[in-house]
């Protein structure tokens, strides 16, 4: 089941119980088996409905899955036996004994006879083990302890035991979003609709009374068939779709029609499915429509990439609202406030070098940033700890299999400019096009690893546009340039897969979409014409002007239901307009611009929600259902007059291209709480041991859903959800950061320390008889420091609030003390027969400072910090423990270095390894 599917479960489960189908939601969590629903199970079993456990546990595991699944379903059948045997149920407890127990007798055949003979027993509490049994009442809960400390360490459940936090109706939401969108379709929309049924699309009635034709039955469309999908290679190349007659009304909205095949398209219905793209091309006198998002089936695979949900809250505008439910903050007819939205604080700093001309977020760790500049260098900054990991200057890798036209322009004029940067869907790869011919294709591998992973001598001229794309699943490469030609790249060896002419200009940006099975690419051209491709080289589909008629580019809403364009004419006019889906004309068109600008403008979107643009030496915002602008920032002033911008993922950070190779990183409150977290984890790591660099898969195809594009010439601007390659398609991830300050906090800047007397010294109190400190570590807390001394013995310092330090926290302005629980008792480890200069001591704290685990040759000990007393001491040597780790959500799971080069990971909770 795809995963989407799986999340479609837990809001009917969510919806279930709204609705009170007590009986239907546990059935549901049982059959599919997604979340254990750990009260019910409690109450069933204080309930001693043993039939309904173990039928519930079915869904979950069986008896023989592993020794947890054993253990759980024999303390149930065991609780059963007892008390049938406590009410002197002799017959009862003979067949839970017959038909439940003995299938454990083939394990532990003495423990099955032991049970037997409590059967020869007056009261069975005369058997020692069971002398403490109590009342029935008190056992259940006795067991239910331990049959939970078994359930959440049994791997099956891994994952099962938290229900995924929704707003409340999400269902319900959803269905509005969809029933508004269908509203929104309707040739003659009524203000107040009268919604009765969802089994088929809504659609207002004919003013005369006749009822208008349903989206999905629109007579336009006519009746066509499902999309074929793709074949494996073939004689035109791995995309080659499979042949099928062109529908009448398709060939109608080709400005070119043909008589060759073209794919097949599905008329699918437009509620929670897509409308098929060749009603994107319905009018080409305008950019193409705006797709829908479909909701992908269960073996939908390729649609069940793309991240983003269908039907994102903000875009609900219409008043249709059928099923009622309310939250604050949804609705587009309110005001919007700005400030508590957009990333307006200057964050972070960062200079380049020389000058930024396209940037990128990282789909996934969305506080890197790749950036191309304006004498061909790349660099990947980390913005969170201010570290440029990775700076290349323009090389070609091998000149020798470069085309003699570049070769030549090379000597001529060695200068070479980036004229776009852009991640892959997953960001194992990202590409770079170049003012002169060539694109690079690297891959990464995580941290400062950047491997050269193709060289493509691409175009006769510049590379104007570069973007990533899946049509079958296979990740390529599309580029345009100069030559007034697009071409298609397999990603995996660079073999050229397809070459689409008709422009009469050099092409300056491409932007790859695709609808339902249906892959295509939009092209401009510099003369102001856009057309767009189907992977088949049948031509173009589309032929008109764009606003502008200059450099411009498109971009799709980040759920890819809304169409929008931005671009400048040769005179200085700027615009920025969003295109009616199903008209095929422009919808809106947004105001605002200076009137001459002094650059080409480049745009964004974020949220589904806003436009960003960099006009006039500042960033302008605009509501997307706005045409006014929102408000501008000029972040602190250093702007150029066009600056370059791009949100990362989910709209927490903007990068802004400044004066003097300046990049400035802007922030709203989300960013910045990111920001310090990366902030501390990167001097976390700068005192820890280096690990190793995680391995991505260079060409994965689980990128996501689709590809990228966009068209950044001299800045970067918005490429979309899953279907134009913009990698923050991917789901929305907050970072989880639990103590969200109220404060501002400064943003610290870098600063070279060069002289001692910058620096100020300490020396930190102590009684104890140390010689020497092997081990040391700042509480997570920050108000304390933790040391392991050679002799075993830990040492806590704790800085006390005062008028010299309000916080508590960790300075050098007043010193620390040292702090020992009223008992006197001291956290010391075992060393056995062990040499201490032989001895590699280590510790851990665990993410609440509550427990510290430690070893100095000898066994591992696991202390209370509050009390210094031993909880538990383990895994006595050899191997002797030489490193150690707590699990980052669960403290009694810990990792274990040994020093015969093992690694153990070790449940304190059940004592087992």
């Amino acid at each position: 089941m795809s995963s989407l599917s799986r999340e479609l479960v837990f809001l009917i489960l969510q919806f279930l119980d709204e609705e009170k189908f007590k009986e239907t939601v546990h059935k549901l969590e049982q059959e599919s088996g997604f979340f254990f629903n750990m009260k019910y199970f409690e109450d069933e079993v204080h309930n001693g409905n043993w039939d309904e456990v173990e039928k519930y546990l079915s869904g979950f595991t069986k008896v023989d899955d592993n020794r947890y699944s054993m253990k759980i379903f024999f303390e149930i059948r065991k609780q059963k036996y007892l008390e049938a045997l406590d009410k002197h149920d002799r017959s009862k407890a003979v067949e839970i004994l017959v038909k439940d127990l003995k299938v454990f007798a083939t394990f532990n055949e003495e423990l099955f006879k032991e049970i037997t003979q409590l059967l020869t027993l007056e009261n069975f509490r005369e058997n020692e083990q069971l002398s403490k049994y109590g009342d029935t009442k008190s056992a259940r809960a006795i067991m239910l302890v331990e049959l939970k400390k078994l359930i959440e360490a049994n791997p099956l459940f891994r994952d099962k035991l938290q229900f995924p936090t929704l707003k409340n109706s999400r269902l319900r939401t959803l269905i509005n979003q969809s029933l508004n969108w269908q509203h929104q379709l309707c040739k003659n929309p009524r203000p107040n609709p009268d919604i009765k049924t969802l089994f088929v699309d809504h659609s207002c009635g004919q003013p005369n009374g006749a009822r208008a034709p349903s989206p999905a039955n629109n007579p336009l469309l006519g009746s066509l068939p499902k999309a074929g999908g793709f074949p494996p290679l073939g004689a035109h190349g791995p995309f080659q779709p499979t042949p099928a007659p062109v529908p009448a009304p398709l060939a109608g909205w080709m400005s070119n029609p043909s008589a060759v095949t073209h794919p097949a398209v599905s008329a699918g219905a437009i509620g929670l499915g897509a409308s098929s793209i060749p009603a994107a091309l319905k009018h080409p006198r305008t950019p193409p429509t705006n797709p829908s998002v479909d909701y992908p089936s269960a073996d939908s695979d390729h649609v069940s990439k793309r991240a983003r949900p269908m039907g994102i809250s903000d875009e609900v505008n219409l008043p249709v609202n059928v099923l009622q439910v309310t939250f604050p903050g949804h609705g587009h007819s309110q005001t919007f406030i700005a400030p508590d939205d957009l990333p307006k604080a200057v964050a972070r700093t960062l200079n380049q070098g020389s000058s930024p001309m396209s940037m990128d977020f990282h789909p996934v760790r969305q506080t890197l940033l790749l950036v191309g500049t304006n004498v061909g260098d790349i660099a990947l900054w980390e913005v969170g700890s201010r570290e440029r990991l990775v700076s290349k200057n323009f090389k070609v890798w091998d000149l020798s299999v470069c085309s003699m036209p570049l070769q030549a322009a090379l000597v001529k004029d060695p200068a070479v400019s980036v004229n776009r940067v852009i991640w892959s869907p997953d960001g194992s790869l990202f590409g770079v096009a170049y003012s002169r011919h060539i694109v690079q294709i690297y891959s990464y591998h995580g941290g400062d690893e950047v491997r050269q992973h193709l060289e493509i001598d691409a175009h006769v001229g510049g590379v104007n546009d570069i973007a990533f794309s899946l049509p079958n699943k296979q990740l390529c490469v599309i580029t345009c340039g100069d030559d007034k030609t697009i071409k298609v790249w397999d990603a995996s060896n660079g073999t050229k897969q397809y070459t689409f002419e008709g422009h009469e200009a050099p092409v300056y940006s491409v932007c790859p979409h695709y609808k339902e099975n249906i892959q295509f690419i939009f092209s401009t051209a510099l003369d102001g014409k856009i057309k767009a491709w189907l992977y088949d080289n049948m031509g173009s589909r589309v032929d008109y002007e764009a606003p502008g008629r200059w450099c411009t580019t498109m971009a799709y809403s980040a759920d890819g239901t809304r169409l929008f364009s931005c671009g400048t004419s040769k005179e200085g006019e700027s615009f920025i307009v969003e295109w009616n889906e199903s008209e095929g004309a422009v919808k809106r068109t947004y105001q605002g611009f200076r009137k001459r600008s002094l650059g080409v403008v480049q745009f964004d979107t974020t949220k589904n929600r806003y436009l960003a643009a960099g006009d006039d030496f500042s960033i302008k915002f605009w509501d997307m259902d706005n045409v006014q602008p929102l408000t501008s920032y000029d972040a602190e002033g250093g702007l150029p007059a066009s600056p370059r911008i791009r949100f990362n993922k989910d709209g927490s950070l903007l990068a802004v291209s400044a004066n003097d190779n300046g990049i400035k990183i802007l922030a709203n409150s989300d960013g910045m709480r990111l920001l310090r977290t990366l902030e501390n984890l990167s001097y976390d790591n700068s005192r820890t041991p280096e690990a190793p660099k995680p391995t991505i898969n260079p060409i994965s195809a689980a990128a996501a859903a689709t590809s990228a594009a966009l068209a950044d010439r001299s800045a970067s601007v918005v490429a979309i959800p899953g279907m134009n390659g913009d990698a923050r398609s991917f789901a929305d991830v907050k970072p989880r950061i639990t103590e969200e300050s109220s404060d501002k906090s400064k943003i610290w800047k870098l600063t070279e320390i060069s002289e001692s007397s910058q620096c100020r010294s300490l020396r930190l109190p102590e009684n104890l008889r140390v010689t020497k400190i092997s081990r040391l570590i700042f509480t997570n807390s920050g108000n304390a420091i933790l040391a392991l001394a050679s002799n075993a013995i830990h040492l806590l310092w704790k800085w006390q609030r005062s008028d010299r330090n309000s916080n508590g926290k960790a300075t050098a302005s007043v010193s620390p003390q040292l702090w020992q629980p009223s008992s006197g008792i001291l956290m010391t480890n075992d060393v056995a027969d062990t040499n201490p200069e032989e001895a590699v001591p280590c510790f851990a704290l665990s993410k609440n400072d509550s427990y510290v685990m430690s070893a100095s040759g000898g066994k591992i000990s696991l202390f209370n910090m509050m009390t210094f007393k031993t909880m538990a001491t383990f895994m006595p040597p050899p191997p002797a423990a030489t490193f150690l780790a707590f699990h980052p959500q669960d403290n009694n799971i810990i990792a274990i270095g040994m020093d015969d080069s093992t690694i153990q990971i070790y449940n304190v909770r059940v004592d087992e390894r």
